[in-house]
């Protein structure tokens, strides 16, 4: 048990369940392994979570402010602008998908700027090419696209249907445009293009 918390609090990225089957063998059961760790850090500040595909040690919430207060912002917070977070949940929702599928979803033009900055961020990468003409590339999100949003797997993002249905989310507002004021305008205000930058 020390061994697997050890190899996880040394790690800068999630620990993978195979990693960890290095450390304590493949016949160590690592579920009850991590139960008795998350056991153990009960009222701690601190918790062992299921993140982006493996475990890594995160600071409870209710702590945020307080680490804010004495760090000061955290050189990984990623800023992003409301067009850039539509597009991402496009992306997360619709992978792989090309750029020019992702213009014909808002009817407008996804800017390649948009796209940079979600790539530089690293909340997106390059998927398989397209098998349409001219084999595009896809965008997929990222380990880091799940870490930054606490989520496990995809299979974590809430339901589609069950957001629509809660009235948080309208695909009809969305293929309309009508979610956010300006979400078609770029930086020089010229219409059409979907981008901030």
């Amino acid at each position: 048990m020390n061994r697997v918390e050890a190899t996880i609090f040394a790690a800068n990225e999630p620990v993978t369940r195979e990693t960890l089957a290095r450390v304590v063998g493949k016949s160590c059961n690592l579920e009850l392994i991590i139960d008795d760790i998350r056991e153990e850090l009960r009222g701690r500040p601190y918790d062992l979570v299921a993140v982006a595909g493996g475990w890594k040690h995160l600071t409870r919430p209710v702590y945020g402010d307080a680490i804010r207060a004495a760090l000061g912002t955290s050189e990984r917070a990623v800023d992003l602008t409301q067009s850039e977070v539509l597009v991402l949940m496009t992306i997360a929702y619709f992978q792989p998908i090309t750029r020019a599928e992702l213009s014909s979803f808002f009817g407008k033009e996804i800017s390649r700027d948009l796209i940079g900055h979600l790539r530089g961020a690293g909340m997106i990468a390059s998927g398989p090419r397209s098998p349409t003409p001219g084999a595009p590339y896809t965008y997929v999100t990222t380990k880091t696209f799940l870490s930054h949003f606490g989520l496990d797997t995809l299979r974590d993002l809430p339901d589609f249907e069950a957001l629509e249905d809660a009235g948080l989310l309208s695909k009809e507002k969305l293929l309309a445009g009508d979610i956010m004021p300006g979400f078609s305008n770029d930086a020089d205000g010229d219409a059409g293009v979907v981008g901030d930058e």
